[in-house]
């Protein structure tokens, strides 16, 4: 009986540090919706009545998920689509330079924890790659709004679910 009992707690001791390490993050990666292109001479355009209604179906999509922390870049629109989602969690914006991130850092930064993160047609496919490690997505199309990548990152494993959400 002693020797059952000293398995079984070798076995729990095994598992519950295995849990430790195993933690699970999950990153929802986003492009922006729909942008404003009526003046060509604008570079950081805020959303057209379509995107803010995409924007609105976003939440909704993603309104069974808690969300730890939301990331967007500084651009109007992107910040526009994120929106709806930060306010239904009562969450603060992060602001994050798409050209200039950290990957390993902001991983580490956010460990155990689940991310909304609002991008562009070609930073979200390049972040996707970094956190997967692999090149794997190229750009999305400019008339690609619908995307949705879900890594989740669990142990060494990862796992990369792609939606189409029209």
């Amino acid at each position: 009986m002693k020797r059952i009992t000293f398995l079984l707690l070798i076995f729990l001791n095994v598992a519950c540090g295995q849990n430790a390490q195993d933690e699970t993050t999950t990153y929802f990666l986003i492009r922006h919706a729909e942008k404003d292109l009526s003046d060509s001479k604008n570079t950081n355009p805020g959303l057209t009545e379509k995107g803010i209604e995409r924007s609105v179906k976003w939440n909704k999509i993603l309104s069974h998920i808690d969300f730890d922390a939301i990331y967007s870049t500084d651009f109007i629109r992107t910040r526009e689509t994120a929106k709806p989602v930060a306010e239904r969690e009562n969450l603060p914006l992060i602001i994050y330079d798409h050209k200039n991130l950290d990957y390993s850092k902001f991983i580490k930064e956010t460990l155990s924890k689940t991310v909304l993160i609002v991008g562009h047609s070609n930073s979200t496919p390049k972040f996707v790659n970094q956190l997967i490690g692999k090149n794997r997505f190229k750009e999305i199309d400019e008339n690609q709004y619908g995307m949705l990548f879900i890594v989740k990152l669990i142990g060494n494993q990862k796992e990369v679910t792609v939606l189409e959400v029209n």
